[in-house]
C-alpha cells in the first residue's frame, strides 16, 4: 500500500455514505486525519489473520470481499464511495473476511486513534458510521441464511436434502411425541433407474428425478417434508399420520407417477418412471436411523414383490 498525494474533492466526498450530510466546513477538517493510498490489483487490504487498525473509504477502483479463502468467489464487491473494515476498525479485532483490491484502486485510510476526535467534531459522521455498521451486520446475516439454505437444498430437484432430514426429524418427532401423535415415513426408490440412465442418458435421468420431485411434492401437505435422500431415493415424513392413514397417501403418490407414461423435457419427450415405496411408523423413542432402517426394509420387500408397489 503506497501513500500518495491526493487533491481533495469535497463534492465527490459528500456523496460517500460516511460523509452524508456532513457540513463542508466539518468535512474539510475531518479530511486532515485521512491519508490517501494507492492499491495494486490483487493487494490484500484486510485479512482475518491480522488485526485491523484502519477504516478504508474507496475513492476509485474496486474492492472484493472473500469469505474463508481468497480463492473463493467474492461475496461482495465494494465500489467507490463505500467503506471497508468498519467493524474491525471499531472493535480493534481481526476482520471476518478478506478484502482484496479487484483492480488498481485508491482509498482514503483513517487510523482508529483519530476516531474519537473525529466523532466529537462531527456527530453526523458518527451516525453514518453506525448506519454502515448496521448494514454490514444485516448483510452478514443474509449471507449466513443463504449459505445455510443452500446447504440444506438439493440443487437438482429443489427438495431438501439428507442434512435437512436430520434436522426436521428431531423437530417433528419431538412435537409428535409431545402431542402423542403418530409420525410415518415413506421411502421411495425410482424403479430400474440405472437402466433408464443407460438407455436415455444421465441428463434424461436428472429430468426424471425432477419429475418425481415435482409430481409428488405438489400433492403433500405444507407440514409434510419431502427430501432427496440420495441418488434416486426420496424420503417423505408424514407427521400426525399413522400407517393406516399414510398407506393410501403413499398409494396415491405411486399411482400419480404410474399414470405419467411420458413427459416433455428439454431433451424432448421422455418415458415416465415408477417408484417402489416402503412405509414405516415411528415407534416410541425412535431414532431417525431406526425409522429409516424399517422403511428401507419395507422398500426392499416392495422391490422383491415386483416393484411399482407399496409395502408396509
Amino acid at each position: 500500500m503506497k501513500h500518495i498525494k491526493w487533491q481533495e474533492d469535497l463534492q465527490q466526498l459528500s456523496q460517500a455514505r460516511l460523509f452524508h450530510n456532513v457540513a463542508p466546513g466539518n468535512l474539510k477538517r475531518l479530511l486532515t486525519e485521512f491519508r490517501a493510498c494507492a492499491l495494486a490489483a490483487g493487494e490484500v487490504v484486510l485479512s482475518p489473520f491480522n488485526r485491523n487498525q484502519h477504516l478504508y473509504l474507496l475513492l476509485a477502483g474496486r474492492l472484493d470481499v472473500h469469505l474463508g479463502s481468497i480463492d473463493n468467489t467474492p461475496v461482495a464487491n465494494l465500489m467507490p464511495g463505500e467503506c471497508a473494515g468498519e467493524i474491525s476498525f471499531i472493535d480493534n479485532n481481526c476482520p471476518s473476511a478478506y478484502v482484496v483490491a479487484g483492480e488498481p484502486s485508491t482509498v482514503l485510510r483513517l487510523h482508529r486513534d483519530a476516531l474519537v476526535g473525529l466523532l466529537r467534531q462531527s456527530p453526523q459522521m458518527m451516525q453514518n458510521l453506525l448506519e454502515l455498521l448496521c448494514e454490514r451486520v444485516r448483510q452478514g446475516n443474509r449471507i449466513i441464511l443463504d449459505t445455510e439454505q443452500h446447504a440444506n437444498i438439493d440443487t437438482l430437484t429443489g427438495l431438501y436434502n439428507r442434512r435437512w432430514l436430520e434436522h426436521i426429524y428431531v423437530r417433528e418427532s419431538t412435537r409428535c411425541a409431545f402431542n402423542e401423535s403418530p409420525l410415518s415415513m415413506l421411502m421411495l426408490d425410482v424403479d430400474h433407474f440405472k437402466a433408464y440412465n443407460d438407455t436415455h442418458g444421465h441428463l434424461a435421468g436428472d429430468y426424471a428425478l425432477c419429475l418425481v420431485a415435482h409430481t409428488l411434492r405438489s400433492q403433500l401437505r405444507p407440514k409434510d417434508s419431502m427430501t432427496r435422500f440420495g441418488g434416486e431415493e426420496f424420503v417423505i415424513l408424514l407427521p400426525e399420520l399413522g400407517e393406516n392413514d399414510a398407506r393410501p397417501i403413499g398409494e396415491r403418490l405411486r399411482v400419480s407417477l404410474e399414470q405419467i407414461t411420458s413427459f416433455y423435457s428439454p431433451l424432448g419427450v421422455l418415458p415416465g418412471v415408477t417408484v417402489s415405496i416402503g412405509l414405516a411408523q415411528m415407534r416410541q423413542r425412535d431414532s431417525l436411523q431406526g425409522l429409516i432402517a424399517r422403511a428401507d426394509s419395507a422398500l426392499y420387500q416392495a422391490k422383491q414383490n415386483g416393484r411399482n408397489r407399496l409395502h408396509g
